[in-house]
């Protein structure tokens, strides 16, 4: 299975969807980067995204977006191929 990052801050409903969404399909080893205890990964985020939301979801070198897209490729079934699957 690639690596799986996702750029988090605290208190965030969409973040805790999207990595619950991971983990029901399988991924156990979900790197959590909180951009709001190290303000340095936020500009990392921008810089990686060009986007200022989280969550912001890699798989592998992959960026699939935010949450909603993760759900979309989920739906579209294109999530289980970048996994592995």
């Amino acid at each position: 299975m690639p690596k799986v990052v996702m750029y988090s801050k605290d208190y965030c409903p969409y973040c805790a969807r999207a990595q619950s969404l991971l983990q029901q399909r399988g991924v156990t080893d979900l790197e959590v980067v909180r951009i709001d205890q190290d303000p340095s990964q936020r500009e990392i985020m921008i810089q990686r995204t060009g986007r200022r939301t989280v969550p912001q979801i890699f798989i592998g070198d992959k960026h699939v977006g935010g949450c909603d897209d993760l759900m979309a490729l989920d739906r579209a079934g294109g999530l289980a191929p970048l996994l592995g699957d």
